[in-house]
Formats: C-alpha cells, structure tokens, sequence
C-alpha cells in the first residue's frame, strides 16, 4: 500500500478489465509506469516527493497488484500504450508527462509515439526501447516456460529474479528489498500469473524495436539507467539517449529498481526534470545536447 497523503486509490474500468490506480497531488499531470513483477508501490517515494508539485497518476500494471486480468486481446507492448492512454482518458487528463521504468518505460515510449500531442515529456529509467537481445531472449523464454508450467515461481526462479533486480550493494544497504521482493514472487496467485503476468512477459520479451522512431519524438526527454542494472545495462541507456538527443544519468550504485534503491538520487532528478520543463505546451526540440550526468 502507499501512504501518501491526499492520495486515492480507486479501481478505474479499461478495455474490458479494471486498472487499480493511485491518484495523488494536484498540477501538471505525470503518469507512472513501474517495473514487471512489481506494482505502483515501487513509486511510494516519487509519489511522495513529486505529489507536493504535480498530479501523479500510477496504476498497477494488468495481473499486478490491484488490477485486474490482462484485456484478452492485447498481444503487443502498444496494446498495453493504447490501455494508458484510455485510462488518462478516463480520467479527463488530455496533457501529461510520462516516466516509465523497465516495461514501463517500453510501453511508454510506445505512448509518447502514439500520442505525442499528449505526451509532455518523457522519462525512461532502467529500460530500453530496442529489442530484446537474443541471448536475454532466449533466457526469458525459458523463464515464461518454467512459471507457465508450474503455475508458480519455481525457488530457484526466485533467486535468479532477486538477483537481477536487485543490487548487491542495495542489498546490503536496505535488507528488506530483496526479502519484500522475493516474497512477492512467492505468493503470486497462479491465475494472475497464468493469465497476466506471463503474458505481459512474453510481450517484452518479444517486442519490436522503436530505435529508428525515437528522432521522431520533440517533446523534452531523459534517460536514466542504474549503474549496477544487470537487466537494463548502462550502454544502452546511452544508446537511448544519444538517439533521443537527451540527457543521459548515471545513477551510482543502483540496480534495476532505482526508484526504490535510490529514491532520494531518483526524486532529484525527475523534479529538476520535471521543473525544468514546467508549463511546456509546444512540441518545438527543447531537449538539450546530449550529456552524461553522474548522480
């Protein structure tokens, strides 16, 4: 749960199933996108920090958390774009900023090109937009199918998962992080996995690659990658971003959850981000030359 103040929590109908989405803050509206196999919980500091200025709007991923079954006919990381900007709709958002992280980040890169009048800006943590290689494709494959056929996330799944996700170092700093997320793993219920959330894997797993179109985005953008991301390697936020022609940050000592692993590194940055481009409504290239940043 997030405890937030002033935040909500409401269950809002989209394609045919309903997303749990909490909604805290008022301003310039900015939708979070959180990591496969976590939930918005992931965001409670971002949600905290960047509330105090904007209108947050973080739902829970279709199978996660407290949303519910993945539409049936969505196949495609623009599938689930498409679901996000239905629920914005819902909500009577027309203009917002989107930051994405992992599979966040990839469908909502898929967003900021599906809807780029609507589209603010757009921040992409820990994630890459291009295909996924083939031997971490390969290793994924195998993934989906040991849970598929387990109805369950085999023990020896779980630590291999621990210990993509997590960092050592943020490990030893906060103890609790690999023991919240390997218990998560644990009691997922076997429909949601069955139904959702090996789906939505197959569907990173095997998306296409939006490299070529990403010159085409002009709304301000950034990249930030943790320095220890084992999923998300540094080099290929530095790709992203030297086609984007944006930014690049280096967050040091975190892994693929830096939102979590380092929250307070992580909140500076999105509300520098985000202040700097306040009240932006033109899509003219007002993203700046591209630089490295060490955090």
């Amino acid at each position: 749960m997030i405890d937030v103040a002033f935040s909500t929590a409401r269950l809002q109908p989209v394609a045919g199933s309903t997303m749990n989405v909490t909604i805290a803050g008022e301003g310039e509206a900015v939708l979070l996108g959180h990591s496969y196999l976590w939930d918005a919980a992931m965001w409670a500091p971002q949600i905290a920090a960047l509330s105090r200025s904007h209108r947050i709007v973080a739902p829970d991923l279709w199978g996660h958390g407290g949303s519910g079954r993945l539409p049936h006919d969505a196949t495609t990381l623009e599938d689930l774009a498409a679901h996000h900007l239905a629920l914005m709709d819902s909500l009577g958002i027309e203009r917002f900023a989107v930051v994405g992280l992992s599979i966040g980040g990839m469908w909502g890169a898929e967003l900021a090109l599906m809807a780029p009048d609507r589209v603010s800006a757009l921040v992409l943590l820990d994630t890459f937009a291009g295909a996924e290689p083939a031997e971490a494709r390969a290793g994924y494959r195998l993934m989906m199918e040991m849970v598929g056929q387990a109805g369950r996330v085999p023990e020896a799944l779980v630590d291999k998962l621990v210990g993509l996700f997590i960092s050592p170092d943020a490990a030893a700093r906060q103890p609790d992080l690999p023991a919240t997320f390997r218990k998560r793993l644990g009691s997922w219920d076997r429909q949601a996995l069955l139904e959702s959330v090996v789906p939505l894997g197959q569907m990173f797993v095997e998306r296409r690659s939006l490299l070529a179109q990403l010159p085409t985005l002009a709304m301000p953008a950034l990249v930030v990658t943790g320095s220890l991301d084992v999923p998300r390697p540094v080099h290929e936020g530095r790709e992203m971003a030297a086609i984007l022609g944006c930014e690049f940050v280096e967050v040091a000592g975190a892994g693929h959850i830096s939102s979590l692993e380092a929250p307070d590194e992580v909140n500076r940055i999105l509300q520098d981000f985000l202040r700097r481009h306040r009240g932006e409504t033109d899509h003219g290239d007002s993203r700046k030359r591209p630089a490295t940043i060490q955090a």
